[in-house]
């Protein structure tokens, strides 16, 4: 914590006899509260208190504490000179050198003190982690600060005293900088073309996502109203976003109009507009033309590396683009045929421009999908995947969705978790709003034992796509793998309302890790009843299992041997063996899978609840240190074995 007296010096320099009892008093004020918190000073600098704590809930009670104290001792006061002060509170490393600390930390403090108002506090986006949900003040987020002296950037927060009622309301207000590219609407008279206007839409999200001091909800929310007809006002509540993009495209031969316009979702009021009559072959300058301007509509700079990276990835032929756009929109639909016409199409794309980043890279993550759910020969999809990602990348190390494509193939394939994480974070450097590169990350993480940082990346992902059904799946396992219980049921709840099968499925692990088996077996049973595949099926049989219905736990075991995908199928069995008490099974089965390369389809068997008392067994480990997991430690959670 770093605190500063407002005027302290210009009244140093007006009145020093008067300056010096203020600074007395002002100290004698203060320290009782420093050690009220557990807090040790390390220095006074001037007229400035330089103080560590041992949690950054304590610091910011502290702050909030002195502030409350000052504003009330400053009204009742009749002293010539009031005690001000700004705070500022920042969670890092330190260096001790003596009695001092020092290093970045300090450093950022001290940084955001002077973002603070007169007798207001400011916190880094790792305090606010720390504090959020714990203290009564409101926290409220501040347009993005470049501090002197720090070379990445931080999100600050204020902190909102009690008695800045009008700032209250005013941060009622929704922020113009987060935004929603909402679908735009097809006016074409061919009813075919629909493709072309939802492949605008998601090339536009991807367009204005790159534009740093934005954040842009995620496709999958945004698409949620692409049916449902509400005002902006509602829309902005819903997604809390301050500013809509909407507009509608008519494609017809080789001419295409297109309208967009941008909308404040406090006043529903217009804040730009423009509508372009262009030939085909413009489209990617109306895209870049699009992001521009709302950067210059919402007073957002646009640096010239990332114009550059907006205008970046247009392919030369445009009959190229058409497919890879129709491959896009197929791809999207999460079943089998759908991803067998994506496929169709991206090759398509290919054939007219061999050397198409953007295509290879969504063509390699449909040949994993098929892989992963069995549809495919894994080994055969996976080598397809690996092939078609390296070569998106080296041809165009620039894109965030050829990294993405690196990493899922470096995870979920080759059990590369080094070059996995590494082409996650730069896929997330190029482009921070990237929401699938998130929940990746975030599994990644989880499946390394690093929960805390998986559960940072899982909540900044929810800001952006609060409406996906597969983030809050995946947000429930990573918040359950953490510990944090209430939150993964809040997902789950979430989760089931709109992807049944999987929602009731992963709150039946939930419910495993909780012990709470019988709960478990019901939801398992209900995913079963709505089709759930043989993967799903070994929890049930597990569930069964350690709850004594040995029979039907068997019975489970008949049916998974009978599906198609021997990954998920060798996966299964080991669960089912394992909550049967026959390790050596379950042991074969794991092996199994690691010799067929499919374990890796699986990386997360480390910290599986499942799988839980095989930990011990010697073939365990060394199937741990053939797949690199070494000293990955899972937490111990599961109270019912």
């Amino acid at each position: 914590m770093f605190t500063d007296m407002v005027g302290f010096t210009a009244l140093t320099q007006s009145n020093e006899k008067l300056a010096l009892e203020v600074l007395d008093r002002h100290n004698r004020l203060l320290r009782p509260f420093f050690a009220k918190f557990h807090g040790r000073e390390v220095k006074t600098i001037g007229d400035s208190f330089l103080v560590e704590f041992e949690s950054a809930l304590d610091a910011t009670n502290c702050a909030v504490e002195i502030q409350r104290y000052l504003h009330d001792y400053n009204a009742s006061s009749k002293d010539e000179w009031k005690i001000k002060l700004r705070i500022g509170i920042h969670l890092g490393d330190i260096v001790r050198s003596g009695k001092d600390v020092l290093g970045d930390a300090v450093n950022i403090a001290s940084r955001l003190q002077p973002l603070a108002e007169p007798e207001g506090a400011c916190i880094s986006d790792q305090v606010f982690g720390q504090v959020r949900n714990k203290i009564s003040e409101k926290l409220v987020k501040l347009a993005p600060q470049d501090l002197k002296g720090v070379s990445f950037p931080v999100d600050v927060y204020k902190v909102v005293m009690p008695w800045e009622k009008e700032f209250i309301e005013q941060a009622q207000l929704l922020d113009p900088r987060r935004i929603v590219v909402l679908p735009f609407v097809s006016m074409s008279p061919d009813p075919n073309d629909e493709y072309f206007a939802d492949g605008l839409t998601e090339e536009l999200i991807t367009k204005v996502s790159l534009v740093k001091g934005l954040v842009v909800i995620a496709r999958t929310s945004a698409m949620n109203y692409k049916k449902e007809k509400k005002n902006a006002s509602q829309i902005g509540r819903e997604l809390r976003v301050g500013t809509l993009l909407e507009g509608s495209v008519r494609k017809a031969g080789n001419k295409i109009r297109v309208s967009a316009q941008l909308i404040d979702a406090n006043t529903e009021g217009h804040v730009w507009a423009e509508n372009y009559d262009k030939d085909l072959d413009d489209i990617f300058a109306v895209q870049s033309s699009v992001a521009e301007s709302v950067a210059g509509a919402l007073k957002v700079n646009l640096l010239q590396k990332e114009k550059e990276r907006i205008e970046r990835g247009r392919p030369k032929n445009l009959q190229a683009y058409d497919e890879y756009l129709r491959g896009v929109y197929f791809g999207r639909a999460p079943d089998q045929d759908s991803m067998r016409k994506s496929i169709v199409h991206l090759e398509k794309a290919l054939e007219l421009e061999p050397d198409y980043p953007a295509a290879l890279a969504f063509l390699g993550m449909q040949y994993g999908g098929l892989g992963f759910f069995g549809w495919e020969p894994l080994e055969q999809a996976r080598t397809k995947s690996a092939e078609l990602a390296t070569r998106s990348l080296e041809l165009d190390d620039a894109i965030p969705e050829t990294h993405h494509s690196v990493a899922t193939v470096a995870f979920y394939s080759d059990g590369d978790w080094a070059r996995a994480l590494r082409e996650a974070e730069r896929a997330l450097e190029l482009n921070p709003n990237y929401v699938d590169g998130l929940n990746d990350y975030a599994i990644f993480l989880t499946g390394l034992g690093r929960p805390d940082e998986a559960v940072a990346a899982i909540e900044k992902a929810l800001e952006l796509d609060p409406l996906s059904p597969n983030l809050h799946n995946i947000a429930a396992a990573v918040f359950a793998q953490a510990g944090r219980f209430s939150q993964a049921l809040d997902s789950h709840n979430k989760a089931i309302e709109m992807a049944p099968i999987a929602g009731h499925t992963n709150l039946g692990v939930t419910y495993v890790m909780m012990g709470r088996l019988d709960d478990a077996i019901k939801e398992f049973e209900r995913a079963k009843a709505l089709g759930g595949t043989a993967f799903f099926g070994g929890n049930l049989g597990y569930a069964y299992a350690l709850v004594g219905r040995r029979e039907e736990a068997l019975k489970i075991l008949d049916e998974i041997k009978s599906q198609p995908n021997k990954g998920s199928v060798n996966y299964a069995m080991a669960n089912v063996y394992a909550g049967l008490g026959d390790k050596d099974k379950a042991l074969d089965y794991l092996e199994r899978a690691y010799q067929e390369h499919t374990l890796f389809a699986f990386p997360l068997f480390i910290v599986e609840p499942f799988l839980v008392n095989l930990r011990d067994e010697p073939r365990f480990k060394e199937l741990v240190r053939k797949v690199g997991l070494e000293g990955v430690h899972p937490p111990d959670l599961w109270r019912h074995q």
